[in-house]
């Protein structure tokens, strides 16, 4: 903790090995809900899972027959390169958990060694680190996101190591970083270039920077990434699907939806308290940015406030700039409380906060060890080769008002593609964003990105009373698939005489869809 007053050193150095090490024990114990579920229940991740699997597996005899591997020069492909090469040394499931943890490491170590590099100390970033490591984009399952993302802190904090250095040795840095962001997700790509900008910009008036060499170094900043996006333009590289759509009306809910992805209440609650001390601090003066921060927290607002929802066919980019600012602005800020008793307080409030979030997750995740179980034994039920079609017997609602505890099952039954060798449309194949697709006999079929189908919608199809704009994917489900999952609570069976229960899950009923009926 920073000293005040007439403060001791001896008592600046107690408080501060007792800051460091409760943010030690904090940090352990953080990383636990990855090492204690085989598969994390987040809402992507399964999905995830079933595409390390096709790709550990093509080429081989287990390969699965409705995919096809088809690789270019687009971004997003994080875990796509890595964990395939870390199956050669253990199970697809546990290097596709390993890839997370690492993505959670670079995350907390990231904002550490940027904070250390500006202010020679740690003091704020560790727990903000923690506080965001489950947030909502995170316990979505964005992990190529939250990989680069945290590439972009050690990124950016090697840049800032090497401002005042050669120059050549800033650009091959810079170079290098750049490839490996683009390679792992263009959005964090975005993140280090805007706060590097930013940083550059913020250097302009600085009386010994003439304006020609600050123009240079943004120059140089650029130029690696131009490299790289004509070279996309010149192979008929992509970035995801076309689609960029603003929803404005999320903006003031986003920043008390951030930091519990599974709990609006505890979100809402531990949300409004963080911002309502940050506010407090800022007013007595306590809390300070430095002029450096004063741009980049601009810069961040003003980012959050015009970047699209949907972006090169990205969901939720807008609520993505939220968990980059809290890990990177901690380092161009200083917190200097009156008193030690204000110090604990102040680090009993962010431990509990962290702590909350935690045990929230734990409550969720740990359960669904089961439910993942029982989906997985489902799939002996189901003849290899098969089309399973995935619905759902309820509305769960939309983000961010949905309760999200339900939805680490959206994705479950995309594991057949492994366990079954099964074909299921849900599985993510977009173009510029996964190295996977189904193949010709199939791709109709096919949702390059999109959930599981209302059962209702279903029985309306089948009983020939379907709406207008049926999508083509389901428009002769009864015909197209073998097998039908559909999540949410038992229900009784909707079409009795096309389809048998084979199996019952307090998530999910399985059904094979009678031919001829």
């Amino acid at each position: 903790m920073a000293p005040l007053g007439l403060t001791t050193p001896a008592r600046v150095g107690s408080e501060r090995s007792v800051a460091i090490a409760v943010l030690a024990v904090l940090a352990a114990v953080s990383f636990l809900p990855v090492l204690l579920t085989p598969i994390p229940a987040m809402v992507d991740y399964p999905n995830h899972l079933a595409r390390m699997y096709i790709l550990s597996q093509s080429g081989t005899p287990d390969a699965n027959p409705h995919y096809e591997v088809a690789w270019a020069f687009y971004p997003n492909l994080g875990m796509d390169l890595l964990v395939p090469q870390l199956a050669r040394l253990m199970s697809v499931e546990n290097a596709t958990r390993l890839f997370l943890l690492l993505s959670q490491l670079l995350i907390v170590t990231g904002a550490l060694l940027l904070e250390w590099v500006r202010k020679g100390r740690v003091h704020l970033a560790g727990f903000a680190a923690l506080a965001f490591l489950y947030c909502l984009p995170f316990s979505w399952g964005f992990v190529n996101f939250e990989f680069g993302l945290g590439l972009a802190l050690w990124g950016i904090a090697v840049y800032l190591m090497l401002a005042e250095g050669p120059w050549p040795l800033r650009l091959l840095a810079n170079t290098l970083f750049v490839a490996a962001l683009y390679a792992a997700h263009f959005f964090s790509l975005g993140i280090y270039g805007a706060t590097l900008g930013l940083y550059e910009l913020s250097r302009i008036h600085h009386p010994r920077i003439p304006y020609r060499v600050a123009a240079a170094r943004l120059g140089a900043l650029a130029l690696p990434a131009l490299v790289l996006f004509g070279i996309m333009q010149m192979t008929a590289g992509t970035i995801g699907s076309e689609g960029t759509s603003w929803f404005f009306g999320f903006k003031p809910v986003w920043p008390l939806r951030i930091l519990n992805g599974y709990s609006l209440t505890a979100s809402a609650v531990t949300g409004l308290a963080l911002m309502i001390a940050l506010l407090f601090a800022a007013r007595r003066g306590v809390l300070k940015l430095e002029p450096t921060g004063i741009w980049l927290a601009i810069g961040f607002a003003l980012l959050y406030l015009v970047i699209p929802s949907k972006l090169f066919g990205t969901s939720f980019a807008d609520l993505r700039v939220i968990p980059a600012a809290a890990l990177i602005l901690p380092a161009f800020c200083s917190l200097s409380l009156p008193s030690p008793a204000w110090r604990m307080a102040a680090l009993a409030a962010i431990s509990g906060i962290i702590l909350i979030n935690l045990a929230i997750v734990l409550a969720v995740w740990l359960p669904y060890r089961a439910d993942y179980a029982a989906m997985i034994q489902s799939f002996h039920k189901i003849d290899r080769g098969s089309r399973i079609l995935v619905g759902d017997s309820g509305d769960n609602g939309d983000p961010p008002f949905a309760d999200l505890t339900s939805y680490p099952m959206y994705y479950a039954p995309t594991l057949a593609v492994h366990y079954a060798n099964a074909f299921v449309p849900n599985l993510f194949t977009e173009a510029g964003k996964q190295p996977v697709r189904a193949r010709e006999a199939v791709r109709r079929l096919a949702i390059p990105y999109g959930g599981p189908v209302p059962s209702g919608l279903l029985t309306a199809i089948a009983t020939r009373q379907p709406p207008a704009d049926v999508p083509p994917f389901i428009r002769t489900w009864y015909l197209d698939y073998d097998y039908l999952y559909v999540l949410g609570p038992p229900a009784a069976n909707p079409l009795p005489e096309l389809l048998e229960v084979l199996d019952i899950s307090e998530r999910f009923v399985l059904y094979k869809i009678r031919r001829g009926s």
